[in-house]
């Protein structure tokens, strides 16, 4: 049933933000508490898994170290430039909540991951230093930025392009 809801978890952390943008409620405001909401599922997430798997966990300390580190930059960052939590949404953390959630299927099934666990860090990084280039190249801060090229055309004033269910 955990793994069940999980998923069904996640599904609905998706749905949502493309309901809200059907319906015309989606706000900053709202993007910010989605995001902020996030994180404490995960949080959970991970901590439910920790407490099922203690040992996944001590042998890959150093990596889960390094993404804790680089998700604290994230939120680090945005709060001494904009004094607001991240709320960018971009395509790579979009990818890496698929990643992280086939990687947590698999650690509370079997209590290791292999190859899975090695791609989920990677694109957790590179999803984490894109969102750290993001908020340093944004004049202000600003929801749903796609990707580091989408932040560039917002610098430059010109308007991007946003996809119609995710950044609407």
């Amino acid at each position: 049933w955990a793994l069940a809801l999980l998923v069904l978890a996640v599904l609905t952390d998706v749905l949502d933000g493309v309901v809200a943008r059907q319906l015309g409620v989606s706000t900053q405001r709202l993007r910010r508490l989605d995001s902020s909401i996030d994180q404490v599922f995960w949080l959970l997430a991970v901590g439910a898994t920790y407490l099922a798997c203690p040992g996944f966990f001590r042998a890959n300390s150093t990596p889960l170290l390094v993404l804790l580190g680089a998700e604290a930059l994230t939120y680090g960052v945005s709060f001494l430039k904009f004094r607001k939590e991240v709320a960018t949404h971009t395509f790579a953390a979009k990818a890496w909540v698929l990643v992280s959630l086939a990687t947590l299927v698999q650690v509370s099934l079997s209590c290791q991951s292999g190859w899975l666990f090695q791609g989920c860090f990677w694109l957790g990084l590179a999803s984490r230093l894109e969102i750290v280039g993001i908020l340093l190249v944004l004049k202000s801060w600003v929801a749903d930025v796609p990707t580091l090229h989408h932040a560039r055309q917002l610098r430059r004033g010109r308007a991007i392009r946003r996809h119609k269910l995710f950044h609407g």
